[in-house]
């Protein structure tokens, strides 16, 4: 009896220790892709609706106690001038770019494997049904602003600029294999993103 109530013991010790370290990692978590839309297409609410959207899946992850931001260009301010200075870290608790320069870089490990969700999951990628790997950034290969994005159409006459977080494309050519830029979407309403193998999603990330 005493070697069982000790092993029952043991076992919720481990249950605690594994929840605790999840709880942990999601607290560190300074980086990942959103989950879902907010549900309009391209039109994110501009910067602001974007970043409350990221602020919001932070929080219902355990890290709402940061200042989140959506990493987006507009006309008038580029991408990488709006997430901070990094380092930033996946929910699993992996590092992905130590910093802006690595973020926009090969070196940095933004992957299908890596590149997750707010909950630590993956994101659906080329060979995925539905595929998902076209992310909004309205950005150049440098986190500079593409002109035209300003994130309030759901208009299918407007394009919205993409890379693809899995790092695959249709050809074997650096645009194709680019996190952050990509091509445009085929429009921007909600319809029209996954034509190109998009849902609306986009990158979040903590300013450190």
């Amino acid at each position: 009896m005493n070697r069982l109530v000790t092993a029952i013991a043991a076992a919720g010790l481990c249950v605690g220790f594994v929840q605790g370290a999840a709880a942990q990692m999601a607290q560190d978590m300074t980086f990942f892709i959103t989950s879902v839309g907010p549900g309009k297409g391209g039109d994110l609410g501009g910067l602001d609706g974007a970043d409350a959207h990221c602020q919001a899946l932070a929080a219902t992850a355990g890290a709402g106690n940061k200042t989140w931001r959506a990493y987006l260009s507009t006309d008038s301010v580029n991408a990488r001038d709006r997430v901070g200075d990094g380092p930033w870290q996946n929910a699993k608790g992996v590092v992905i770019p130590a910093d802006l320069a690595e973020l926009h870089s090969p070196a940095n490990k933004i992957s299908k494997a890596k590149g997750l969700d707010e909950r630590g999951n993956p994101v659906n990628g080329r060979g995925d049904s539905p595929n998902r790997h076209d992310i909004l950034t309205g950005s150049n290969a440098e986190g500079m602003a593409v002109a035209g994005m300003n994130w309030t159409s759901s208009s299918a006459d407007d394009k919205g600029f993409v890379g693809h977080h899995d790092r695959i494309g249709l050809r074997d050519d650096a645009p194709s294999k680019s996190w952050v830029a990509s091509h445009p979407s085929r429009g921007c309403g909600a319809d029209d993103l996954p034509k190109s193998g998009g849902d609306g999603l986009f990158y979040c990330m903590a300013v450190q």
